[in-house]
Order: structure tokens, then sequence, then C-alpha cells
């Protein structure tokens, strides 16, 4: 028997698995039973159950030695545990225990499993293993033929363990990398040294492997770019009538990619502008003229640009001559030169150029338009270029360019056919699966054309054969085997892209193991209920699995059930069930085993039920749950609305609930109509739970009506009609249809038929809409609990084409050119024009004439209209009307306004100009006015002054406001002398100027302020003097003084005039502060101010009954500008505030 247990512990188990984590889990289970079983015999021979005859079940495996002795499954380092003798009755051993036995023999057997057990039969732990997963791929690149750079890169690398190593194809062959060649292995970048085209164009793809596997990278194409230069050759004149449209010819050179164009006009850098005359084609370099003029002669070379990955390269090509021979003055209908093509394929993604341009006189405007659907706003342009930044398949259809001016219309229609690369909808990933199991994979990819699908294992193409079957995006295996372990790859490729997904199969194969996930070693389990005990160990293939209960095996019956899976289940639970259950498994890797013991409680009961209950919209109720339980168990209570649990941890949630051990009671506060439904009340312990149920009816406004269409469209008119939405348990009474503007209109109650639409209702007629105007309508019900969510907005409408209803508004003129009639008027907003082609239909006439004139306005932003005749005598007063048309005919015309021509300027020069100076700074002129002309209305006159010895060119002008004939000019320079002329003016301008005549200012006044100020006080009046101010000989004479006064009683200043250089003024006995500036005046207008602050302080000295006092400060502002009186008090404030501060 020794021998034996030795011949099993030194033979290597089976290790076939090897899991992601890349560690290998070299189980020895399979010896280790057996072990456990040889020594349970050297310790005393096989273990007898209690019941013999009742172990060996027909059709069921033995038991094996291990279950025989009751061993555990969680084995000793060496793969053996013992567990200690347990007492029983001679002869009567039981399950779990062996009988006693001497400890130097287990010891003895213990010692030889351990020194006999070769290293590899431990658990051991390497390092992580797994295939190669790309981090980086190679890109296409685009190099410049003329680069100067060296060398070009592809990169490639991969997170791999162990580390990958790497090859690489071209164009499906693999490259021979030398150590000395110019293609060098850098890491795994490829390294092309000295690239050339012939040599190294061509389509390149990474090979990473490990020894778990290999995988391709994508496609990486490597391209060359090149522009070669124009043709030396001189480039023959061009030749056109000026007003005929004109192209000149690009004729780029060779080159690859695609080029950039603008055209030079005689000189670099004066690049020829884009403008509605003006077209580059980006698609053939050619420049269009729509209309040519005596502005575009000159020498015309194209200017070609290559941009490509790390370079842009730049060509001219010869100056061709255009030509212009004599005008042509005829109009011209559209001609589209420009056109493009009738299909035109693209990738989703990619941005969709459009070009169009015609000929034509006037230059013609261009339009677009999808003709089988609608074109998005963002992309509506009068350009010659229609451009899709980023097209989709709700982008393909057919568009039409149309170019049109007054002459006719000329259109080119195309189709855009939208495609795509290959995009994965479904994929791989990485699997690990049981030896012997079927696998399916799959995988699929959208694209247009639909992408076609392949498979690569290790690299390398994988067809169907023996126990594999290839079928598109499905992979099958049968029976799996190590064989068939390694990196997989989906290929999904159509005319636009291939790309590629990864992943690792690993197939493992081990014996059961329940070290991760044994039996739960204690089972609690309500009395009368149901139980389930799950058996998973882990295991490759999957284990046959056996329970067993004490010394008992389980088999199925009415009360227990071993599932397929292993599960043991339990029905209508009793005290007798309580005790030990043990599962057994075995694979041909192996056995092994769990425990758990079972222990039964009482059942948990509802002893009061929850009560169905029909509430309004914001009522509050509670739903009442008592329930009983085992007291050994928690017990808690949980709720859930139509199944959904509910969340009371919500902020701002409308449910509460009690928080009693055996009370469950929920509280919906504010009930809202989604808190209606079925509610569940659980009461639930660890081992068991019970529920009751309770419906819950909230009443409330109707929910949205749904699914509003429109029909029957007319110009003013539209017929709605809806579904029935959810009334929430109370009766619809009526609806409202609301309207709204798109895109940012209010939505608006309209007016309907019938009037008042009853709750039945489900079609109703919409009125009093606007035609040609885009609408989006609605739906709300009401009820007796009030009105509820309208419905989602119809579709958008547009509704028919009207004339015009209403005329414009805002008629008036003038003003213009000699010879003109300017008709001004305010614009119709888009709800007033009623339909496509609006304009504007002016009628005029002399007044007093009978016959009217008409001129046509397009376009609904037109304001303004000029008539031009030489004829027409200034300001002469025309009878104007105006109504607005669109295609489908006139509108009401508006009132008779009256509309003058244009003014001329006045004939008539002002009389009797006289000027005299006032001041320093100052003079007033002043004339005889000038009567009304017939030239325009007289708006005032215009003061021209400058000084002697200046020209006219000079002066400085001043207006009056009005038909005053009195100004004053200030801001002049004293003692200066000027000349003066008066002028007339109107709209039109000036007319001509008076005789000139001459005013002198006054020299300034005095420089100096008044000094030396003293001040007195008696009980009624405050005596101030100071220093005479006398005048220097450039300075005007002195003829009085001004003094601003202003007190603590009386915050509005006072001011007196004096022609003494003393001033006596009345004040109270209880003023304290005083304010005071004294300043000169004369012809020269006032000086510069003193500023003295007076303080009244009556205890300073008694033997003075009245207090004296001189300048306390006296602030000398020479050779600065006055300040105004009220400047000057406001300083003054801030001052005497601050020294009434200092004295309390």
């Amino acid at each position: 028997m020794l021998q034996w247990l030795w011949e099993r512990t030194h033979t290597r188990p089976h290790c076939h698995r090897r899991r992601r984590c890349g560690r290998c889990a070299r189980t020895a289970s399979n010896g280790r039973a057996e072990a456990q079983a040889a020594g349970g015999e050297l310790a005393g021979g096989p273990s007898r159950l209690t019941n013999p005859g009742s172990i060996h079940l027909p059709g069921q495996p033995l038991p094996s030695l291990q279950v025989l002795l009751g061993l555990q499954s969680s084995a000793s380092p060496a793969g053996l545990r013992l567990l200690s003798s347990q007492s029983a009755p001679p002869g009567q051993p039981t399950m779990g225990t062996t009988p006693r036995t001497k400890p130097h023999l287990l010891l003895l057997l213990l010692t030889m499993v351990l020194i006999s057990t070769p290293a590899w039969s431990l658990a051991q732990v390497t390092s992580a293993t797994f295939g190669p997963v790309f981090e980086d791929q190679p890109l296409g690149l685009l190099f410049p033929e003329e680069s100067t750079e060296e060398q070009v890169t592809l990169a490639c690398r991969a997170r791999a363990s162990p580390p990958a190593t790497y090859r690489w194809k071209m164009n499906g062959t693999e490259m021979k990398l030398e150590p000395d060649s110019r293609h060098q292995l850098v890491g795994g970048n490829l390294v092309i040294i000295n690239p050339t085209k012939a040599q190294d164009a061509g389509v390149y793809q990474c090979l990473a492997s490990n020894p778990v596997g290999t995988v391709v990278s994508r496609e990486a194409v490597l391209r060359f770019g090149f522009l070669q230069e124009f043709s030396k050759e001189e480039r023959d004149p061009v030749k056109a009538h000026e007003g005929w449209g004109v192209m000149l010819p690009c004729n780029p050179p060779a080159h690859y990619p695609g080029l950039s164009y603008r055209w030079l006009l005689n000189e670099f850098p004066n690049f020829i502008p884009t403008d509605g005359r003006h077209f580059v084609s980006q698609t053939t370099g050619n420049l269009y003229i729509a209309r040519t003029n005596a502005s575009d002669l000159g020498n015309y070379s194209c200017l070609a640009t290559s941009h490509m990955d790390f370079s842009t390269k730049s060509v001219f090509s010869k100056f061709a001559q255009l030509n212009l021979a004599a005008e042509d003055p005829r109009l011209f209908a559209p001609s589209i030169k420009a056109r493009f093509p009738a299909e035109t394929y693209a990738l989703v993604g990619q941005q969709v150029t459009l070009e169009c341009f015609a000929f034509g006189n006037p230059v013609p405007m261009i339009k677009w338009r999808k003709v089988d659907g609608s074109l998005s706003p963002q992309w509506a342009t009068a350009e010659p270029t229609l451009q899709i930044p980023s097209v989709s398949f709700e982008d393909e259809g057919t568009y039409e360019c149309e170019a049109e001016n007054s002459k006719g219309r000329d259109t080119v229609q195309g189709r855009i056919i939208v495609q795509a690369q290959p995009e994965w909808l479904k994929v791989i990933s990485d699997t690990e699966a049981d030896i012997g199991a079927n696998l399916r994979w799959g995988c699929a990819a959208a694209g247009k054309p639909r992408p076609t699908v392949r498979w690569l294992r290790n690299g390398e193409p994988l067809a169907s054969q023996n126990r594999v079957e290839v079928l598109a995006g499905d992979l099958r295996f049968s029976k799996l085997s190590l064989e068939d372990s390694g990196m997989y790859q989906c290929v999904a490729e159509n005319k636009h892209g291939t790309i590629y997904a990864s992943a690792e199969l690993a197939v493992q194969a081990l014996a059961p193991d329940f070290r991760q996930n044994p039996v739960r070693r204690l089972i609690p389990a309500a009395r009368g209920g149901e139980i389930s005990i799950a058996c998973q160990p882990r295991a490759a293939p999957k284990a046959t699995v056996l329970w067993s209960k004490g010394t008992e095996i389980l088999v199925n019956s009415s009360r227990v059930t071993v599932t397929p899976g292993g599960t043991l289940i339990i029905r209508n639970i009793s005290r007798s069930d309580e005790g030990k259950y043990t599962c057994f498994a075995e694979n041909f890797m192996g056995k092994a085993n769990s425990t758990g013991v079972l222990s039964v409680r009482d059942a948990t009961k509802i002893t009061l039920a929850p009560s169905s209950a029909d509430i309004n919209l914001g009522d509050n109720l509670t739903l009442q749950c008592h329930a009983s339980h085992d007291p050994t168990m928690d017990l808690t209570f949980t709720w859930t609305l139509d199944d959904f649990p509910i969340n009371f941890d919500k902020p701002g949630g409308h449910y509460r609930r009690a928080s009693v051990e055996t009370v469950g009671d929920l509280m919906i506060l504010n009930a809202q109509l989604r808190h209606g439904g079925k509610y569940t009340c659980m009461a639930q312990t660890v081992v068991d739970s019970a529920s009751k149920e309770a419906t819950v009816l909230v009443r409330g406004p109707p929910g949205p009506p749904g699914g509003v269409v429109v029909r029957d469209i007319s110009d003013t008119t539209v017929q709605l009609s809806w579904s029935r939405g959810f009334d929430n348990h109370s009766p619809i009474a009526k609806y409202t249809l609301q309207a709204r503007t798109p895109p940012a209109g209010k939505w608006k109650q309209v007016r309907t038929n019938p009037a008042n639409i009853e709750g039945n209702a489900e079609t109703a007629q919409v009125l009093g809409l606007t035609p040609w105007m885009d609408y989006e309508f609605r739906v709300l019900a009401s009820n007796i609990l009030g009105t509820g969510e309208p419905s989602g907005p119809s579709s958008r409408i547009r509704t028919k084409e009207a004339v015009p209803s209403v005329a414009p508004s805002g008629l008036s003129g003038g003003g213009g050119a000699p010879g003109e009639l300017i008709v001004n008027w305010t614009p119709m907003s888009r709800e007033y024009q009623n339909g496509d082609g609006f304009g504007y239909l002016l009628s005029f006439r002399r007044q007093g004439s009978s016959g009217w004139q008409t001129a046509r306005v397009p376009g609904a932003d037109a304001q303004y209209f000029v008539y031009s005749n030489e004829s027409i005598q200034p300001y002469t007063p025309f009878e104007v009307k105006i109504r607005s048309y669109n295609q489908r005919g006139d509108g009401p015309e508006s009132l008779t306004a009256i509309v003058y021509s244009a003014e001329e300027e006045p004939r008539v020069a002002p009389a009797k100009v006289w000027a005299k100076g006032v001041s320093s700074s100052e003079m007033n002129v002043t004339w005889e006015p000038v009567q009304q002309d017939v030239n325009g209305i007289l708006l005032g006159y215009e003061i021209r002054y400058w000084k002697a010895g200046d020209k006219e060119a000079a002066a400085d002008r001043v207006r009056t406001a009005g038909l005053e004939t009195v100004a004053c000019v200030t801001s002049l320079q004293p003692n200066t002398k000027y000349h003066v002329t008066v002028r007339a003016y109107n709209r039109a301008g000036t007319g001509p100027a008076s005789p000139s005549t001459n005013a002198t200012t006054m020299k300034p006044p005095p420089r100096r302020p008044p000094s030396n100020i003293s001040w007195t006080f008696s009980s009624s009046s405050l005596t101030i003097q100071w220093d005479p101010v006398v005048a220097l000989r450039n300075e005007s004479a002195v003829t009085g003084y001004k003094m601003l006064y202003q007190n603590d009683l009386h915050p509005t200043p006072t001011l007196h005039l004096t022609s003494k250089n003393w001033i006596e003024i009345p004040t109270l006995e209880d003023i304290g502060h005083a304010l005071v500036q004294i300043r000169t005046t004369g012809p020269g207008g006032d000086g510069i101010p003193a500023e003295v602050h007076i303080v009244r302080n009556g205890g300073a000295d008694s033997s003075q009954p009245y207090p004296r006092g001189t300048s306390m400060m006296v602030e000398n502002a020479a050779g600065c500008p006055a300040p105004h009186p009220n400047t000057i008090f406001s300083h003054s404030v801030v001052m005497f505030i601050f020294i009434g501060y200092l004295e309390l």
C-alpha cells in the first residue's frame, strides 16, 4: 500500500488549463484524492457507513475513498488534510469522521507524503500570461517625393506576456529585415531609410507574436506625393467682349494628391477675390468671371498648392492675358458653366462640396435645394459652393443648383451617394472555455457596400475543417481541444477599408476545486419554505455532482431535487431536514467535495396587509404593513411599485416609511400620477420573505394626447387630428389647440371650429392662420382636476400662399441728389408676406398731375426706391402710394403720402450781419432772417468765424438749432479780432455767405484773485473786505466784484455783487460756519476766485464783543480756467465739513 501511495504521489497530474491572468494552476486533485484514500486505509481500513446498502445507487459512480473517509476538500499544502478523530460508539463510525488511529502512524503517513511530493505538485504562481494586444498600429502615410526627410517610420507596439516579437508584411509578403538593409526593425516599428516610390510604395501590416499566438495589425498604405511644375510654354490670351462671361483654364501639372487653387491678377499677392462675380473651381482650378468689366483687364496666373502630411508646395502658371473688346450692353440669361457631377460618392463623415457657377448679365444669383427632401438650414447658401461638413446617410439624395437673373434661369442636378467604411456592430472578446465544450463566436459589421467577414487564427486564414465551422461572421467549435487555444481575429472589409477585432481563446482542463466557491458552511432556512444550495466547483470539463445528507445519498423526490447544474433544492422544509449536506464533484481530472450545515428557522408572515386606495393628485396616503418573524433573525421591509424598488433616499422624494421593528408602513406625500400602480410590501429575513400587494389609483389631469396629424392645409386653415391620451381616471371634458411659428415662436391658443372642442372629439379645424407661414401644433386635454401636459408638437407644415392682405407702412422720403425722388417705407416682416416672390409696387406722380408712374422693387428686405429724372425741380411734392406683391398677386394699396424731391441749397444769403465781442471768450452775432424759398425747408443758420490773418478755409463753424437770428459764439481767444459770416442751410447743404463783418474780443480779466481778505461779525451782519485788484495793461478793467456766499444754515449759495472792495451781508446769531468765494468782474468776464472759510467763535476773546478774523486759506487758481460756481460750491462743502470735524 505504501508503494501504491508512493507511485500515485510521484505521478505528475495533467494540467491543461491556462488562464488569462497567466497563472497555470497545476492541480493534483486526482492524485491527492487517491493519496487521501490510501491514507485512510493505512489509518484503519475503509470506513463503513451506517447503512452500507444505501450508498451505491444503480447508474451512479461509486464514491471515492476520500468520500468514504469523510475528508474535507480544503487540502493542506501537500494536497492532504487529516481530520481529528471523533468519539463514536464502537462499530458505528459516522459521516465525516474516521476511526481512532494511532498518532505515530498518521504522522508517518503525513511525513512520507510531504517528502515524496515534488515541487511542481504545490500551488505555484507564475507571471501573467496573455497573447498580444495592439497598443499602437501603423497609420497610412503620404510622403513627399521631394522631402528632405531621410526615413519613414511605421509604428507597431503590442502589450503581451511574454513580450511579443514582431514581423512585417508588404503587399501580403513577409519582409526580410536584414541588419544592414534599408528596412530596420526598431522595437516593433518599421523604419524605412531613404524611401523611394518605386521600391517602398505599398500596403504594410505588422504581425505581433508570443507563445500564446499571433495577431495582425490593420493595413497601412505608404503613398508618395508630388507636384510638378506648370508648363513653361506661353499661354494664349483670352478675348471677350466686356459684359460677357469668361473662363480662364488652369491646366494644373501632374500631381498627387489633390490641390487647392487661387488666381493672381498682374502681380503677387494681388489675388482674385471670392465674390459673386468671380469663382475659382477647387475641382479643376479654372477661373470663372460671370460678367466682365473694365477692371478685369490684365494678366492672370493660376497658383496651385499641394498640402501633404508634413510639407506644402505651391507652383505658379505662366501669365495669360485677358483682353476685352467693346462693351456688349445686352442682357443675358444665366448659363451654368461650372457644374457638379451627376453622381458624387462620399463616405460618412467626409466633407462634400458641390460647385455651381453661371455666366449672365446681370450677374446671376445662386440658389440650392434638395429635390427629394429639405435642405438643412445650416447649409442653405447663395454661394457657388454647397458644403456639407460631415455627410451622413440622411444627406443622400438629389441636389439642384439654380442660377437666376432678370432674364431667366438655368439649373443643374446631381445626386450625392453616401457610403461607409466597415464599422463593428458586434465583436469577439477574450474567452476561457472548457475542454470538450462547444463554442460559438460571432462578429457583425455595418458598412456600405455591406462588408464581407473572414477569420484569422494566429495570423493565418481560418477555414472550415473537422471540428471548426466558419460561416461568414460565425465561428463554431465542436468539442474544444487544447490545440484550439490561440489568438483569433475577425476581419470585416469592403472597398472602402478593413477593420480587425482580436480575442484570445484559452481552452482549459482542471479537476473540481471548491476553494474559490465552497458550499455555504451555515445554511439558514425557514420552516415550510424552500431552500436552494448551490454546488459550483471550478472544473473543466463540467463535473458530475452527487449530494448526501450525513451518510445518506440524496435522490430526487417530491421534496428533494438535484438540478442538472448541481443545485440541491429542498421544499416544505421541516426541523427534520437540519444537518450536514455534502456535495461530491468528479470529472476525468479528479474529485472534490464540500459540506455545509442546514439550520431551520420560523417562517415570516404578514399580519397586517396594505389596502388598496383611490386618491386625487396631491393627496397624502399611508399603506400599512405589519409582520411576524423568527425572533433570532433581523426583519427588514422593502416596498416596490410595479415591481421596481422604491428609493427612500432620493432628495425631495415623496416616500417615507415607519421605523418600528415589526411595522413597515409606507407614507406617500403629495401623490403624483406616477405614484399610481401596484405596491408590494415584502417582509424579509436572511432565510425567507413574505409579501402582500395593494393597488393605488391616483386621479389627475389628463395625460398628453398623441399622434397629432395636420391635413387639409389651406392658406388660413388646417384640419388637426389627434389620438386620445390617458384620462388619468377622470373623464376628459375639453381640448385646447395651440400653435407656434418655429424656431423660436411661443405657443399661443388658436381659434377653432367648433369653438369649444368636447372631450370625445379627436379632430378640429384651426382658423385664422397666416398664409405661407410655418406652423407647429399641439393639443392639451382638460378635466375637472385641471389641464394636463401638452402633446408633442406636430410635424412642421407651411400654409398655402395667398396675395398680401396688408399694405406696407411708414411711407416717407426726401433727400438725395438733385433730380432725385427718394421714397422710403418699412419692410414687411415674414408674417405679412403671404407667399414667395415678394416685393413692392410703388406708384407716384407730381402733385396735381393725372397719370401715375409705377416701379416694381423685388425683395422683402427692400426699404427704399430712388427715381432719377433731371427734369425734377428741387423740393417738388409728389403723391406716393405703395402696395406689396407676391407670386399670387398684388396686395392692397396704402394711403397716399406726400414726398418731396431732393432739395437744393438756399440761394439767398442773410443780410445785416453784426458781431460784437462781449467778453474775452465770447461774441454775439445777429442778422436778418432769410425768406423760405422753393428749394427746400430752411433748417437754420451757420456762423463761420476765423482769426484775422487766417484763411477762411480754416474757419470754425457753429450752427443754430432753429431759425433764431441771434447767436453767442464761445471758446474764443481773448483780445483777438475775428472775421464772421453767416449762411442759411437746409438738408441739401449751406447757401451763399453773407458779407463778412469783424468783432474783437475783450482783454482777459485779471489773473490775480482778491487777497488779504478779512471779516467782522456783528449781531446781525457779516462784513467782509479785501484789497482791491488792479488790472494790468493787457487785462480788462475791474468794474466790480462777485461774491458767492453759503453758510451752514442755508446750503444753497447766494450771489452778491458790489463795486467796492467790501460788502456787508445780514446774518443770524447762530451761524457758525460760512464759505465765501470772491472774484473780479469786468468787460473781459469774471476773474479767478479766492476762496475763504469763515468760522464764527464767539468765546475766543471775551474782550471783543464780536469776533474778527482774516483769511484762513486762499486758493490762488491763477493759470487755471475759472470753475463753474456749482463746482466751487461742492469743493467748499467738503472743506467746510472737514474743518468742522477738527473743531469738534
